[in-house]
């Protein structure tokens, strides 16, 4: 008796019938994945690039914004250093005029002091700070006093020169002494001198290199 097994035929027809895919559609399907893959990652990068241009741009907007603004302080300041400059060449000019009025109201008020009795003025020059001062006295003592006294001002330099001294004879009054002096105006408000600078000592020659 011949005895077919059946159930073994239909398990290998079920296994025939799977989907059985070619070789050149695998190959097209792998390289359709790699060129979407490829063209994703394309993308996704000039996207990026696109994004940080895109911030290049904003920070180089700002920073140009920012350079305008430190331009226009700069100038501000710039400004106001010219003004300050002008302001204080104004101020120099200003106590300098005001030094020099001073200066003869100074000069004007320790002469009038400096006078003993019995000598009066009758004439004052002034060219720089040298002052020249004519008058009359009744005595020799009175002129020694009045140089003595424009010695001790603060306000003019030592010695006061006698320049000139005559005596004229009056029958009535007596001796009259004629005179005039010299002195130099000193201003104790003065700023001092700058110091001179210090060069090589005297008779040393300079060191040729």
């Amino acid at each position: 008796m011949i005895r077919i097994n059946l159930l073994a035929v239909d398990r290998e027809r079920k296994r025939s019938t799977g989907v059985v895919i070619p070789a050149a559609q695998r190959v097209t399907i792998a390289a359709s994945l790699i060129l979407l893959g490829t063209t994703l990652f394309v993308g996704w990068w000039f996207w990026s690039l696109h994004q940080a241009s895109t911030r290049v741009d904003q920070e180089l907007l700002k920073g140009e914004r920012e350079m305008q603004q430190l331009r226009s302080v700069l100038a501000q300041v710039q400004k106001f250093e010219a003004s300050k400059a002008q302001l204080q060449q104004r101020v120099t000019l200003i106590e300098q005029l005001r030094r020099g009025q001073s200066g003869p109201v100074h000069i004007i008020d320790e002469i009038s002091k400096a006078v003993p009795e019995r000598l009066w003025l009758t004439e004052m020059n002034q060219k720089g700070d040298n002052i020249v001062l004519a008058g009359m006295t009744t005595s020799l003592t009175g002129l020694s006093d009045f140089v003595a006294n424009l010695e001790g001002s603060t306000w003019f330099k030592k010695p006061v020169d006698i320049v000139d001294s005559q005596v004229m004879s009056d029958p009535k009054s007596g001796d009259i002494f004629k005179f005039s002096v010299k002195a130099v105006f000193n201003n104790p408000d003065a700023p001092p001198p700058p110091p001179a600078p210090t060069g090589r000592g005297r008779g040393v020659p300079p060191v040729k290199k």
